[in-house]
């Protein structure tokens, strides 16, 4: 929850970036948000999100490490102990997590996504902004679309998260492995150091499904109408070009760093902690 809030403010400027064409770029974006909303407003739809994210990491890390165990046939322990799983499984596990994650926010979480982005693209004044909340966003989505309008760009979350998480925990497992000597725990340096580049190489495959998804979740609500996802990609595509595709991926890379660092720290400090024996690198 802490790095989330920590993030928040550059993933606020990224969405805004990716839906809106009426900034030149990120500072032109910092600037008129400071400037007409204060900071408050790099802010903006945070509540929901703090409420789930530790609900999201168990998930994925959870379903992540059963995997490895199924696939390898080994628990964690032994891989510590030098039986170290192949990169295929590290990578098929982290599609499974994925795919987890993807049926949770489906069926359950994809409202909080869509009532962040829908906040956080919210500019105008207290006074006269179209939702007065969280709460208010969602009531006035279903009243609007119904039920169905709170899960938008449900497709665009799948065929991002899915292939993404095999990433996430490959490059992790890859680097934290090259930084640790044969037979020995890795350091925190080299955990907080494969968290990070794992966080900076997944967003950086992430980004073009992350700006699909945020359109999606903006259409009929002030920005362009797309009929779905497809539509979305080849609409985008035509109007503004393959760049399209790349917008806020320098600030996603900034966040995600520092962000996941933590996460894999404090993913592998609790491991350590709550097993009988000391452990290693990440295996699970």
């Amino acid at each position: 929850a802490v790095g989330l809030a920590v993030g928040h403010p550059m993933d606020t400027v990224k969405v805004r970036l990716q839906t809106q064409s009426t900034y030149k770029g990120i500072f032109d974006c910092v600037v008129r948000t400071y400037k007409h909303e204060g900071c408050h407003g790099f802010f903006k739809g945070m509540a929901f999100p703090v409420l789930t994210v530790a609900i999201c990491n168990s998930v994925v890390f959870g379903s992540y490490s059963n995997a490895l165990d199924f696939l390898t046939q080994s628990q964690r322990r032994e891989r510590d102990q030098g039986n170290k799983a192949s990169l295929w499984a590290v990578f098929t596990a982290g599609c499974f997590s994925g795919l987890v994650q993807v049926v949770l926010k489906v069926l359950v979480l994809a409202p909080v996504d869509l009532v962040k982005v829908r906040l956080q693209n919210q500019t105008a004044s207290r006074g006269g902004a179209r939702y007065r909340g969280p709460m208010h966003c969602v009531a006035v989505i279903v009243r609007e679309d119904g039920a169905r309008g709170l899960f938008r760009g449900a497709w665009a979350v799948a065929l991002r998260d899915v292939p993404c998480y095999g990433l996430y925990f490959l490059p992790y497992e890859f680097t934290c492995r090259m930084l640790t000597e044969t037979g020995k725990q890795p350091s925190s340096y080299a955990v907080l150091m494969a968290g990070g580049i794992a966080g900076v190489v997944t967003w950086a495959f992430a980004t073009p499904m992350d700006v699909v998804k945020a359109r999606l979740q903006m259409s009929g609500a002030g920005g362009r109408v797309y009929r779905g996802t497809l539509h979305c990609i080849t609409a985008s595509l035509r109007e503004e070009g393959i760049r399209v595709f790349f917008k806020g991926l320098l600030l996603n890379s900034l966040r995600a760093f520092p962000v996941n660092a933590v996460t894999f720290l404090s993913y592998e400090m609790i491991i350590r902690y709550m097993t009988v024996s000391p452990t290693g690198c990440s295996q699970d």
